[in-house]
């Protein structure tokens, strides 16, 4: 099956929002308050791991690296969308928007395969804590983090090369920016290869990882389960917790975005999506992990304490 009027497409444009057109300049506010929220959460994060010794154990690495990865993951999308809101260039090479494919892809693959890296931290730290130090040393943390970065980036390539392989046919990318489905529904043909392509490695690094992390937590919870005093069960669950969260909203999103049907797809619900796992998600890491979690608190009070006292 193809399309028709099939040219040598150099450029595309994004329609971004402008279904909400009296209200752009309303998004823009919001989306730039929550950017900045989120860039100053994962900064604050990062810096404070780095300075506070109490912090340098393997899972505050896996965050330190987390909120790192969610930073550029942010860079990559939301400085372009908040031009197209006020006015600026909406539009797009076709060299610039497979560059934003490859890092959005990279990061987001990065980031769901470093949660399953944390949730087997917290695994071995609670079902093996006797051997934790052994197994989790600080060489195997970069190696599992190295290895986490170059196979996110190594699977973005080869879905990107996929589709900017493609002949395509239109220029306007019903979207706000590069994402698999909006750029797929521009090519000449229907894109067979590519779409089992996007599934394969949706299993991969949704599915997977997400299996792996339910069967994690079920021998998690099992072993709490098994500590004999309340408040021992309590504070152990409560390492645990802020992770939960944030994996349980990260693969629900993820899932959700990737794996609809493509006959219920419309505009609007995608965007909606979109905003979701692009602007909300990579501001839950900091919120999340400050609110819940005490060792972060104490660690962010003390070093307000000593530059207040200086």
């Amino acid at each position: 099956m193809k399309k028709t009027n099939c040219t040598h497409v150099r450029e595309f444009v994004f329609q971004g929002f402008s279904n909400f057109q009296e209200h752009q300049l309303t998004l823009f506010v919001i989306f730039f308050a929550l950017y900045i929220l989120t860039l100053a959460g994962n900064v604050i994060i990062v810096t404070i791991i780095r300075i506070d010794h109490h912090l340098h154990t393997p899972m505050y690495f896996f965050l330190s690296v987390l909120s790192t990865s969610e930073t550029f993951y942010s860079l990559v999308i939301i400085p372009r969308m908040l031009g197209s809101l006020v006015g600026l260039s909406q539009t797009i090479s076709l060299e610039c928007c497979g560059t934003q494919l490859f890092f959005f892809l990279g990061f987001a693959i990065t980031n769901c395969l470093l949660l399953a890296v944390m949730g087997y931290d917290r695994y071995v730290a609670i079902c093996n804590p006797l051997r934790y130090s052994v197994i989790m040393n600080w060489r195997v943390c970069v190696i599992l983090a190295s290895s986490v970065g170059a196979t996110g980036f190594l699977l973005s390539l080869i879905q990107a090369v996929a589709i900017f392989r493609l002949p395509f046919c239109n220029t306007l990318i019903e979207h706000f920016f590069c994402d698999v489905r909006p750029i797929l529904d521009l090519a000449c043909t229907v894109p067979v290869i590519n779409d089992i392509l996007t599934l394969a490695l949706s299993l991969m690094v949704i599915t997977a990882p997400a299996t792996f992390l339910f069967v994690s937590y079920v021998l998690i919870i099992s072993t709490i389960l098994k500590i004999a005093s309340a408040e021992g069960r309590r504070k152990t669950f409560a390492t645990c917790a802020s992770h939960l969260t944030v994996v349980v909203i990260h693969y629900g999103c993820a899932s959700i975005a990737y794996f609809k049907p493509k006959s219920e797809n419309t505009r609007d619900q995608d965007q909606l999506i979109s905003v979701t796992y692009t602007v909300i998600t990579p501001l839950l890491n900091p919120v999340v992990y400050s609110l819940r979690n005490k060792e972060v608190q104490d660690a962010l009070r003390k070093v307000l304490g000593k530059k207040f006292l200086s």
